[in-house]
């Protein structure tokens, strides 16, 4: 039983597999109780994560109690660490939000939080980042974790968060990137799921972003710094929480 829901936990399109997460994390969080790892976002220890990933499953990765993955703990800790977030009134806009997220950020008495998405189920408002229905100068703070690369047009995305952005506010705008690559690796030739797997790690992956992501973010309007604050982190806190050892976190103002 538990191999056959870990594969399913593995394989499944994330937007199908947030409404699994009641009954994953009953069995899970029991069956992987002890000290070796902690998530952040829940606080809850477990003696291993579970795996996830498609093409090449990552070990760790995956919380057995709020499905948190390696990206959202590191955000996690980069807001509690670095931002006024927790502190100061706000008014916020979470795109395609996280279940592990979503309540814990609802909770918060001093943010005004507000959902979106295209299609997920758990946001608030439905509709495509890319002709955002807000006035400019809206939000204090956005936020948006792995959509650009589903974006056709990511500059006019980019643009529109920027305009809903009030002036002297901020967004983490994170997405998929290969460190490797000077340039993103984009081909509109590449049309169908199983090639877009392949080019750029996902069936509905538009593009695949290298170092010049920052850049592109600036031609939004954004003054952008890349923050490499998992570095700044003591390793054994790095592998205790189980986050990316190389992310770089992309803090978007609005000047």
């Amino acid at each position: 039983m538990s191999t056959l829901i870990q594969l399913t936990l593995r394989y499944l399109p994330r937007t199908l597999l947030q409404p699994f997460a009641g009954i994953a994390s009953r069995f899970f969080r029991i069956v992987y109780k002890g000290d070796n790892y902690q998530c952040p976002i829940c606080q809850m220890k477990f003696r291993k994560l579970l795996p996830h990933g498609r093409l090449q499953p990552r070990e760790n990765a995956l919380c057995p109690n709020c499905l948190s993955l390696e990206r959202h703990r590191l955000l996690w800790l980069f807001l509690k660490n670095k931002t006024n977030f927790f502190e100061q009134s706000l008014k916020v806009l979470h795109f395609a939000p996280e279940i592990c997220l979503i309540n814990r950020f609802n909770k918060q008495k001093n943010l005004e939080y507000c959902t979106a998405d295209l299609e997920s189920p758990w946001a608030m408002d439905k509709f495509d980042i890319q002709e955002i229905p807000y006035n400019q100068n809206t939000f204090d703070v956005v936020l948006c974790n792995h959509v650009m690369e589903h974006i056709d047009d990511d500059l006019k995305a980019m643009k529109e968060i920027y305009r809903i952005l009030k002036p002297g506010g901020w967004a983490i705008i994170q997405s998929p990137q290969d460190l490797s690559l000077e340039v993103t690796y984009e081909d509109t030739s590449i049309t169908t799921p199983f090639e877009r797997e392949k080019a750029f790690g996902q069936s509905d992956h538009l593009r695949l972003y290298g170092l010049d992501y920052g850049q592109r973010l600036k031609q939004a309007g954004f003054q952008v710094t890349e923050d490499d604050f998992v570095k700044k982190l003591d390793d054994e806190l790095i592998k205790f929480f189980c986050v990316p050892e190389d992310e770089i976190i992309y803090y978007c103002q609005k000047i």
